[in-house]
């Protein structure tokens, strides 16, 4: 059945999305505790839970590499600051945080980790907490990592980007979102996987699966967090690099994975934040992008701060100015009429 954008925002997916018979049971799948976690455990307290949490795809869309098990670590030895991280992800999924009044926004994020696993707290439940309590539905996105063995591995990372988008908007009267007020977000690594989003939204990275599949996967507004962009040398992120495209890749893969070397004039709104000591992903990587999104028209706003490092997330802010970037954010979302 061919949709068109029109039919698949106006609410008339409501049955395609919750009857078995559509092909998306198995994407509707509640993940269990012991599939979060793996065969690992830890025993520091962790006070924000999702809501649900909902895999990305049916148990048949792809063939998962031999031997790879999820599994959860713990890396904080503070029992009052949780710090886990999760690595080897064979079924990539979205832990749902839902509001009590809700406000029609949603925001999906993709975690950190150089490619190598995806953050849990610092930049996925602790960031979900904040904009729940303010009304937006959030979705962690738990994506596959490029060099776990996977047959497409450059382009997993992409492909879970936009079966996310697309899933989240096909499920908009389901979950009480407006499928015009997507926000896909991303810190570090998984900046790198919202901005390839903001360039490639329609790039075919995956043969359809389902109904779902129908739905646009450009957000409608994009936030990227110190986030990784070029694959040039000279400020690459060199670990994420190499797992993502090689340790030597021709001038073709590393221009085609470069974010700023493929901006378009159709991208939507970008909020870009970046501290300037930052000694792990270069401040560079932002204004390269921001340079290079701005000269298509694409509106943007920067924020560029002196201190803060890599990786502060929300907790890590305490006595810098950029504590207070959570609240730039959302009023830039305010102002992008996303609230």
């Amino acid at each position: 059945m061919a949709l068109d954008r029109r039919t698949l925002l106006s609410g008339s997916l409501t049955g395609l999305v919750v009857t078995a018979s559509d092909g998306l049971a198995a994407s509707r799948t509640t993940a269990t505790d012991a599939d979060c976690r793996g065969n690992s455990e830890w025993n520091r307290p962790v006070a924000v839970r999702p809501d649900e949490s909902l895999f990305l795809w049916p148990d048949d869309a792809f063939d998962i590499p031999v031997g790879l098990a999820e599994e959860m670590l713990q890396r904080s030895d503070d029992p009052l600051a949780s710090d886990r991280i999760v690595q080897n992800i064979a079924r990539p999924r979205l832990d749902i945080f839902r509001s009590a009044q809700p406000n029609g926004a949603a925001v999906i994020i993709a975690p950190g980790g150089g490619y190598r696993y995806c953050v849990v707290d610092k930049e996925g439940y602790e960031l979900a907490r904040l904009l729940r309590d303010r009304g937006t539905t959030v979705y962690i996105l738990f994506y596959r990592l490029p060099a776990d063995g996977w047959s497409n591995g450059k382009d997993v990372p992409l492909a879970d980007a936009q079966r996310a988008v697309r899933l989240v908007r096909s499920r908009a009267e389901v979950d009480g979102i407006d499928p015009e007020r997507i926000v896909f977000t991303g810190f570090s690594a998984g900046g790198h996987v919202a901005a390839s989003l903001l360039t490639r939204f329609d790039a075919r990275v995956y043969d359809p699966v389902d109904i779902a599949d129908a739905a646009p996967a450009r957000p409608d507004a994009l936030v990227a967090i110190y986030p990784v962009v070029s694959m040039d040398p000279a400020i690459a992120h060199i670990g994420s690099r190499d797992r993502l495209i090689g340790a030597n890749p021709d001038a073709v893969l590393n221009a085609l994975y470069s974010p700023e070397q493929n901006v378009r004039k159709d991208m939507p709104p970008l909020f870009l934040l970046h501290a300037e000591d930052d000694d792990v992903v270069p401040v560079a990587n932002s204004k390269r992008l921001h340079q290079a999104a701005s000269e298509t028209g694409t509106p943007v706003e920067a924020h560029y701060f002196e201190m803060g490092g890599h990786g502060f997330g929300l907790m890590k802010t305490a006595g810098l100015p950029v504590a207070i970037w959570p609240e730039l954010l959302w009023n830039w979302m305010g102002a992008q009429k996303l609230l």
